[in-house]
């Protein structure tokens, strides 16, 4: 008669995984207790919870799983071969849960935890290791997940969930992220050595209309300003090569194969010559974004504070 009715109430194996899950989760750790003393009452008394608690969790497994995981004599239970093999798995799962928040626990402590931070290739060699550092000097055991990419994909990964913050260029307006604008960096019209441009100091862009130019690939925020500057000063500039970091770009113009608008270099590059442009406003914005209503952590709310007291002062001069 027992079994009759376990047939009837035990979780199809072909249904929803997620309702599995729903219905044996709660009481796994229940069932570890109890199988673990091999006594009802001595893990009720154990787990603080009332045995008839415990009693009718372990009676609602078997029926959901649709077998006996237990032999029963009075108050005394012992495992059944199949009580057993689950016994494996679920001991495996209860130390997994336990790994994984302990290891939440600790990316959230105040002291120790983890800043999942991403930012944009020029900000790595010096911008964003200096911010770090003067970070930690007040917090010197405070962790990073450091992701350098381009703009849209690090906006991408804020989606996702996979950082906390990032600093990037153009300053995003999206209704689902919170932006501020922390500083801004002059753009040079960067020229091989050997230009005919390169013994000016200053240039107005127009003056470059008829070069030819390498940019970074469409999608990144430099590309999108580069354009925007260029049809400013009225003209469309004529791309040779396009690359995904701006450095790779300078060596192209030191092997004469363009001209490029770029932030400065963290170390001055030989063979080119960097121009300052006078017209129009060639500069980019530099700002932090993060996930509007995604709870920060103390570790994530301390760094976010900090990033935001560099403003017009972020950039190394």
């Amino acid at each position: 008669m027992v079994h009759q009715q376990r047939s009837q109430a035990h979780v199809s194996p072909s249904g929803d995984t997620e309702d599995i899950v729903a219905l044996l989760a709660p009481r796994l750790a229940y069932f570890a207790g109890v199988a673990r003393t091999e006594h009802v009452t001595r893990a009720a008394q154990e787990m603080r919870v009332p045995q008839s608690t415990l009693s009718r969790a372990m009676v609602r497994l078997e029926q959901d799983l649709g077998v006996d995981l237990f032999a029963r004599r009075g108050r005394t239970v012992s495992l059944t071969p199949a009580g057993r093999t689950f016994l494996t798995s679920v001991d495996r799962a209860l130390a997994e849960i336990e790994r994984a928040a302990d290891e939440v626990r600790a990316d959230a402590d105040p002291t120790t935890g983890k800043v999942a931070f991403g930012f944009l290739h020029t900000l790595g060699s010096e911008t964003v290791p200096g911010l770090i550092r003067a970070f930690r000097a007040d917090h010197p055991r405070v962790r990073f997940s450091l992701v350098q990419n381009y703009g849209e994909a690090m906006l991408e990964r804020l989606r996702a969930g996979e950082l906390d913050l990032c600093l990037t260029s153009p300053v995003p307006d999206a209704p689902d992220l919170v932006a501020r604008r922390l500083d801004e960096q002059k753009l040079r019209l960067v020229v091989p050595a050997d230009h005919r441009l390169a013994t000016r100091k200053r240039i107005r862009l127009a003056e470059a209309a008829d070069e030819t130019f390498v940019t970074l690939e469409p999608g990144y925020g430099l590309r999108r300003i580069t354009d925007d500057v260029c049809k400013e000063a009225g003209f469309k500039p004529r791309v040779a090569f396009e690359g995904e970091e701006a450095e790779t770009l300078r060596g192209l113009v030191a092997a004469g194969l363009g001209v490029a608008l770029l932030p400065p270099p963290a170390v001055p590059r030989p063979g080119v010559a960097e121009l300052t442009v006078t017209a129009p406003r060639a500069v980019r914005e530099i700002g932090v974004a993060w996930l509007d209503g995604h709870p920060d952590t103390p570790p994530v709310a301390a760094f976010k504070r900090f990033l935001m007291s560099k403003r017009g002062n972020l950039l190394p001069t």
